[in-house]
């Protein structure tokens, strides 16, 4: 799992003085030990008082911290897709980030997949300005006519982005990948989020949910890595961030 050439080294916008600048400092908090162990301390505290539920994007709850709002705005103005995937739809703030963006590089759709798409949030996501950009799918993520629902509307996309933030056990993350990851375009993520479940205190207690140490998304992602050598976590991302509900989940297409 090499580190890939990160779409921070291949973006134009900059100075190159500037993102030399600005790669070094990144690569350089990956060694910063403190910045380190207090970002993985910020996190289990902000899941503990539900922090991440604060944000909102153009109206709509998102229920993710705000630095991976932040990659994920990143990713898709880099990437530009045809596509965004998107499993786990709860509020509709993530889609709707993902469409707003499309809006403004001027092409492109959303597919946001859910088990359980409640009326009103759909009514709101339908209403919403940016619903021309955004197609719902209400199903599980990995049932066989929900695979072939999204793969339908994948069918001649050149570029394509994935984002994997439904059900958080290890069977369920590596049946998404297993379903969505090669759609992926070269160049492009597929972003797994939660992998800091792995990395959370021995103590904590999760209530009410199947998902813990040793099952969820990062031990998903390990696995899957092992036998598809065409990605690699781009550590970059993360080592921006700091604070990110997905270490080891920003997988980069190299091939």
């Amino acid at each position: 799992m090499s580190q890939a050439p990160t779409y921070l080294e291949t973006t134009p916008d900059a100075a190159a003085d500037y993102r030399a600048e600005k790669q070094e400092r990144i690569a350089g908090f990956a060694s910063d030990a403190e910045f380190q162990r207090l970002s993985v301390e910020f996190r289990a505290m902000a899941l503990q008082r539900k922090y991440m539920n604060n944000f909102s994007w153009l109206g709509r709850p998102m229920i993710q911290l705000p630095q991976d709002a932040m990659a994920m705005q990143e990713l898709i103005w880099a990437v530009k897709p045809d596509l965004v995937i998107e499993t786990g739809v709860a509020h509709g703030g993530s889609v709707i980030l993902s469409a707003s963006m499309l809006q403004l590089i001027g092409h492109g759709e959303v597919v946001g997949v859910d088990i359980d798409i409640r009326p009103h949030n759909r009514a709101a996501i339908e209403a919403h300005p940016m619903a021309h950009r955004i197609k719902l799918i209400e199903g599980s993520s990995i049932a066989a006519d929900t695979i072939a629902k999204v793969r339908a509307m994948a069918a001649g996309k050149q570029r394509v982005l994935v984002a994997l933030d439904s059900n958080h056990t290890h069977e369920h993350v590596l049946a998404e990948l297993n379903a969505y990851a090669d759609l992926v375009s070269v160049g492009s993520y597929c972003v797994v989020f939660d992998t800091f479940v792995e990395d959370l205190p021995d103590d904590y207690v999760w209530a009410d949910r199947p998902w813990g140490k040793g099952n969820n998304p990062k031990t998903a992602v390990w696995a899957w890595l092992k036998d598809h050598p065409n990605f690699v976590i781009d550590k970059s991302v993360e080592d921006k961030l700091l604070v990110t509900s997905a270490p080891d989940g920003f997988l980069r297409r190299v091939r």
